[in-house]
């Protein structure tokens, strides 16, 4: 039989108790027992125009960042910044891809040839 001395039974007893009983634990007070708030879809006024006639150009509804290199500059120009960005870049997994937005494709072209120092010989894909 192993015996363990009181004081280290009791430890164990006590920190055992807490952990089960819902009426000692902090989370049971009355904000816990209330009701979940319900999330309100926001109205809108009923003298707000619709989207269309808020002076945004149809072709503006999506920002840059949504619109894929493709999008905005056409396929032929998307596939060469893509491509460039390859070359460039040491990442394992860089964001040349024509399907992802121009800035982040340039973005990773601009960190890529940022890396290299003030002496040595960027790539020419670096200044096209």
């Amino acid at each position: 039989m192993v015996r363990v001395p009181a004081a280290l039974a009791l430890a164990l007893s006590l920190s055992l108790a807490a952990c089960g009983s819902p009426e000692t634990t902090p989370a049971a007070g009355p904000a816990a027992t209330a009701e979940p708030a319900v999330e309100q879809t926001p109205v809108m006024p009923d003298d707000a125009p619709p989207q269309e006639e808020a002076g945004v150009p149809e072709g503006e509804l999506l920002g840059a960042a949504d619109r894929t290199c493709t999008d905005s500059i056409g396929e032929a120009a998307a596939v060469r910044l893509a491509e460039r960005c390859t070359m460039v870049s040491p990442a394992t997994h860089p964001p040349c891809n024509p399907a992802n937005a121009c800035a982040l494709i340039q973005d990773e072209i601009d960190r890529a040839c940022g890396q290299y120092g003030p002496g040595e010989a960027k790539p020419a894909e670096c200044s096209a």
